[in-house]
């Protein structure tokens, strides 16, 4: 399962009730702030979740919009907050910019406070952990270096506790030996394989995070069977035009994309001062009834309730 907390849900600049792109990816242990609008590290704090762990950060693309809460982060670190390193994820040319943000205009010199690494990455697997993977792919938008991110969770075979119980019910560190697919002795001396007590394998949870989009016909294939697919809606259908001509999307086009590809819930963010919440919401859900518009603050899990369904 992962959760996504929303930091800032609006398009381009903020408005009375949304703080520019900032969102958090959970895992376990693992937290990963995807985009970082101005303000974001106030509303790290107001949310409650603080900065504890959050160390790794994934950016979609250098806009400022999307990358300027960076500066007054490190800016935080350097006088309040301490972390072990601050790693950041990025293109080529978003992290040309960034670079020149924190070691230009923050730092001016001096070092930072803690190690500082940026990680260039290109389409594909870039972060592994023991059960889940986060991928880069292209997005189409305006300037180079544009990505989005799936995180995923490896397939796995669910312990059968039934299963166990007949066999002598070994509990604890022995489990997790089968699970991790051993075969274990119990002190009885009876020998218990991995297929004596797991069932078949399940695809894990899928969620797919887009930033800043000018087309969908590309990520179609990314998106199939997601779990959970959150993607910009800056315009809606009546301004078409005006979406292309900023290479931005429509409600209607993030929604017929997750119609497309079969995905679980589809959560759209980036939201333009100029619509109402409600008419956004009406032309997702006219093609797309799973459909949610995110408010800052709220939070999701994306997990897999139906695994053979898609």
């Amino acid at each position: 399962m992962f959760e996504i907390l929303f930091l800032g849900t609006s398009a381009s600049a903020p408005s009375a009730k949304r703080g520019l792109s900032g969102q958090i990816v959970s895992h376990n242990e693992y937290r990963f702030l995807i985009d970082c609008g101005e303000g974001t590290q106030r509303q790290i704090l107001q949310s409650g979740s603080g900065f504890k762990r959050l160390t790794r950060v994934l950016l979609t693309h250098g806009h400022l919009d999307h990358i300027l809460g960076l500066g007054g982060l490190l800016s935080t670190f350097l006088r309040w907050e301490a972390i072990d390193e601050l790693e950041i994820f990025g293109g080529r040319s978003t992290l040309d910019r960034v670079h020149a943000l924190l070691y230009d205009v923050v730092l001016r010199g001096n070092q930072p406070p803690m190690p500082l690494k940026m990680h260039e990455i290109k389409a594909g697997t870039f972060f592994e952990a023991g059960d889940f993977t986060i991928s880069a792919f292209p997005v189409t938008h305006r300037g180079p270096d544009c990505l989005g991110f799936a995180f995923e969770e490896k397939a796995r075979r669910p312990f059968l506790s039934e299963k166990a119980d007949a066999h002598g019910g070994p509990f604890g560190p022995e489990r997790s030996e089968l699970v991790a697919g051993r075969t274990i002795t119990l002190a009885n001396g009876n020998r218990i394989h991995p297929d004596d007590v797991l069932g078949p394998w399940e695809k894990g949870s899928k969620l797919v995070v887009v930033g800043d989009a000018g087309r969908t016909d590309d990520l179609v294939d990314v998106c199939i069977g997601a779990d959970g697919l959150v993607i910009e809606s800056t315009y809606l259908n009546e301004e078409a035009d005006m979406a292309r001509e900023f290479s931005h999307l429509t409600a209607r086009m993030g929604a017929e994309l997750a119609r497309q590809a079969g995905v679980g819930r589809l959560i759209l963010t980036h939201i333009s001062r100029r619509y109402r919440e409600k008419d956004v919401l009406a032309e997702a859900q006219a093609v797309f009834p799973n459909t949610a518009v995110a408010r800052d603050f709220d939070s999701y899990q994306i997990k897999r309730d139906n695994p053979h369904d898609r």
